[in-house]
């Protein structure tokens, strides 16, 4: 009778707590988040620094005692650069190492295939990529990276403030060029700018010179090159080598010393909506990213001897964005999810996020500024 009646206990006890994990448990043992991205193959030049960078910045925060005094454990998975790649490593993410929550891909085509495992399992997910469809109309996934639609927005005004009525583009063949035609013809309609040739390429080509023939005999007003290095530094030296003669834009991908080395002198004078890190020395005191960013330089170059990239940044604002849902809501899926929702002018390093039900991505067009190019580094576009 006594061992029965303390089973009673027992079981009314346990009938008390929720189970781990679940609204109201307590929790302890360390955060997991888990990282896919794409350390080797085309998207390298962006995953190594995305590693380093969250590396770096859970050391840092395990160091000062972590989230309310549990610790972080970042797992971190290369993709090689393949959706198969990213959607395996998702998947052990979340059945084998049981994270709390999913940063990456690094690009858009690993992204996309990450999302349908996020939003079915479900949990919650931010990319560090840019196209648009990796977040729209999704429930559980959110992103770093300004979209695609916001860098066209800042190309078109330019375009059309300097005449332009004609666009040539040359885009990348992966995810991260799909329906950046389509876009263009979007927002380029009101300003009587259209795209009147375009050619595409793989993320790992090394000969341009077909697509930019095309590019020159299509003799549009200015030319757009959308890619990532170290194939979009290679097509911007094709262009100049057989001799385009038009303005050129790259897209947001160009952020980093990769594409400056490979493009070489022949980078000179283009322009490209990038986020304010490339320019960081440059931007006024009262900017309200200039600290954040000056500070993450800070602190990359001490732990690196280099400078971070584009693609840092946006590792440093996926982390801090999971470590503050972490923080506020606990490990709670949905609870990080709707916390993630309703951030509002949480300030980073790839601009001011508010995301909304219908913005997952949180940032606009004043997120990016014109850059050129001269000597080899990136400086503010003049008027």
């Amino acid at each position: 009778m006594v061992l029965a009646a303390a089973a009673l206990v027992v079981a009314g006890c346990a009938e008390e707590q929720p189970a781990p994990g679940a609204p109201g448990a307590p929790e302890s043992g360390p955060f997991k988040i888990g990282a896919v991205l794409d350390i080797t193959g085309a998207g390298a030049s962006l995953g190594v620094p995305e590693r380093d960078t969250l590396t770096m910045l859970t050391e840092q925060l395990n160091a000062a005692g972590g989230i309310d005094g549990r610790q972080v454990e970042m797992i971190i998975e290369d993709d090689a650069s393949t959706e198969d790649g990213a959607a395996r490593a998702t998947s052990k993410l979340i059945t084998e190492d049981q994270v709390d929550i999913l940063l990456g891909a690094s690009r858009t085509g690993p992204s996309l295939a990450m999302r349908p495992i996020a939003e079915s399992t479900p949990i919650p997910m931010i990319s560090l990529a840019a196209n648009v469809a990796i977040v729209d109309g999704s429930e559980w996934v959110f992103k770093t990276a300004q979209n695609d639609s916001v860098v066209i927005e800042n190309i078109v005004a330019d375009a059309a403030s300097k005449g332009y009525r004609t666009l040539a583009l040359a885009r990348d063949a992966s995810g991260f060029g799909e329906g950046v035609r389509e876009l263009f013809d979007q927002v380029g309609a009101p300003a009587g700018i259209s795209v009147v040739a375009v050619e595409t390429f793989a993320p790992d080509a090394t000969d341009f010179t077909a697509q930019m023939v095309n590019i020159r005999n299509a003799n549009a007003d200015a030319v757009v090159i959308w890619g990532i290095p170290p194939a979009a530094g290679l097509a911007q030296k094709a262009y100049v080598q057989l001799g385009v003669g038009k303005p050129v834009y790259q897209s947001h991908g160009i952020g980093n010393q990769v594409f400056l080395d490979t493009a070489a002198e022949s980078a000179d004078g283009l322009v490209a909506p990038l986020g304010r890190l490339v320019v960081a020395d440059q931007l006024p005191a009262d900017d309200p990213q200039k600290q954040v960013i000056t500070d993450f330089i800070g602190d990359y170059r001490a732990e690196y001897n280099a400078a971070p990239s584009t693609f840092a940044g946006h590792a440093y604002d996926g982390f801090q964005l999971a470590v503050d849902a972490l923080r506020t809501v606990g490990s709670e899926p949905q609870a990080i999810r709707d916390h993630l929702e309703g951030v509002t002018d949480f300030v980073g390093v790839s601009g001011t996020f508010s995301m909304s039900a219908e913005d997952h991505s949180g940032l606009d067009a004043d997120d990016l500024v014109l850059v050129t190019v001269r000597e080899q580094k990136f400086q503010l576009a003049g008027p």
